[in-house]
């Protein structure tokens, strides 16, 4: 899609996505309780209730039963205090279904993914709001291979919810198990550090961590200093409430702060489950995760280890970033935001890498979803061969000015579903033609329109998103 201009629209509770003068446009089922990645909202509050969780649990467990034998569940969560209620929930419902429970307690994300493959369970859910505050929480699922859910099972598994679920009660005899998997900390650590290469060590490398009170306080350091790190650790004392409060990747500030503190050669970022990373360097400075997209991928394109010489992004990656890999040798796909649709998008493709600007990098030689833990050792890798600057090393390109902006509605109807306003949007994006790009998009979980403007006249494009903001006020 080089050079395109994108119209992204994304109004609740349908999707749309329009590529502007294409005329084309592609509808989703209408989904009530699943958003961009997984069911997610406020603790106690629709839908993220303990009633809400238990038929969650009954309708996930009915609709992956099939077959005579002991069904299988995989269960974790981070460190937010409801996640007290929601797990206990979830737990009853899937045993009332005849599922067996596997807990492991707060883990990453991506190791409940893993874990969902190596204990051969038909399932896998991870109770997490992500990046948000400690008064959201979320359910997170996956299949038996470690993948997120399509558009459709997320429908069909809504259709259990809404509907008669009692049906699919099990026996007093069929009622499911629940254990816990003790070693479910250390099977992920030891699969996170098996893609380190075996010939490399971290020593004399000096890592400050920030595992922003989240689902990785008690794994990341382990990793770095068992691989011969020094390791300063920050964001590794989670008390129910602290979750990604100025720290973790979404407020790396603190992190900046503590790498020129402690003179450190990076600093590595994670959010509150860990399926996302970013990179900060000597000096201190925060690097965009489009240029740790770009110096992984050259890194696997020169190793001859990049499928289809493609690399699958999002929307929102910067212009600059898909120049870059062209000018490697290396094509680009984009996708609509969201990390799932990358690994959906890299699966149909046959690649094998994939990520956000936000962080979330899929690399499905390993794992199956965007894993933070993988993707810092793929960066850190590169840095033992260099032994150069991180600063120097991530200096890959000049980034297109970009404008961000968000604006806030009231009414119950998106403001994007009016015609007038998605030919405005259009021509505004016809002025930049290949020199930019225009992308506008409902948020997934609250009532703000997202606007983004890309190009390289930074008052130009100052001026575009202005001229939007107002057209949707």
């Amino acid at each position: 899609m080089r050079g395109d201009t994108v119209l992204s629209i994304t109004p609740e509770p349908c999707h749309l996505a329009l590529v502007a003068g294409s005329g084309k446009t592609s509808f989703m089922s209408n989904k009530k309780y699943f958003g961009t990645d997984g069911i997610r909202g406020t603790a106690n509050k629709f839908p993220m209730t303990a009633e809400i969780a238990l038929r969650v649990g009954m309708a996930v467990g009915a609709k992956f039963t099939n077959g005579n034998h002991r069904h299988r569940v995989v269960i974790g969560k981070d460190t937010r205090l409801s996640g007290y209620v929601i797990e206990p929930a979830l737990t009853a419902g899937l045993a009332a279904v005849g599922m067996d429970v596997f807990l492991v307690g707060p883990v990453p994300t991506p190791a409940v993914s893993m874990l969902t493959r190596s204990i051969r369970a038909d399932i896998g859910i991870m109770i997490s709001a992500s990046h948000n505050p400690y008064h959201d929480n979320g359910i997170k699922i996956f299949t038996r291979d470690g993948h997120k859910l399509s558009d459709q099972l997320e429908k069909e598994i809504e259709d259990l919810i809404e509907g008669d679920i009692t049906k699919y009660l099990a026996k007093s005899e069929d009622f499911g198990r629940v254990q816990r998997l003790d070693d479910a900390s250390n099977r992920y650590i030891e699969f996170v550090k098996n893609s380190f290469p075996k010939d490399k060590t971290l020593t004399g490398i000096k890592i400050v961590v920030d595992c922003a009170n989240g689902a990785s306080y008690n794994i990341a350091p382990k990793i770095f200093w068992e691989l011969g790190a020094d390791v300063i650790e920050i964001g590794t004392e989670p008390n129910g409430f602290n979750i990604n409060e100025n720290c973790g990747s979404t407020h790396i500030e603190k992190l900046c702060k503590k790498v020129l503190e402690e003179k450190a050669d990076i600093g590595i970022a994670l959010d509150g489950d860990a399926d996302r990373v970013l990179i900060v360097n000597e000096q201190g400075h925060a690097v965009s995760g489009d240029k740790l997209i770009a110096l992984i991928a050259e890194k696997l394109h020169n190793e001859g280890n990049l499928k289809k010489d493609t690399v699958v992004i999002t929307q929102m990656s910067n212009l600059a970033l898909e120049n870059y890999l062209n000018y490697i040798g290396v094509s680009t796909i984009r996708t609509q935001v969201g990390d799932r649709y990358v690994l959906e998008e890299m699966k149909k493709r046959g690649c094998n890498f994939g990520g956000e600007q936000s962080g979330h990098i899929v690399l499905s030689d390993y794992s199956t979803t965007g894993d933070g833990l993988v993707a810092a050792l793929q960066v850190l890798s590169i840095v033992c061969d260099a032994k150069k600057p991180v600063s120097q090393i991530l200096n890959l390109f000049e980034a297109f000015p970009q404008i961000l902006k968000n604006v806030k509605f009231d009414s119950k109807k998106n403001p994007l579903e009016e015609k007038s306003l998605q030919k405005f949007i259009e021509e505004k994006s016809h002025e930049l033609g290949h020199d930019g790009r225009v992308l506008v998009r409902k948020s997934g979980t609250e009532n703000l329109i997202r606007i983004m403007v890309e190009g390289k006249d930074y008052k130009k494009i100052e001026k575009i998103a202005e001229e939007i903001a107002a057209k949707i006020n």
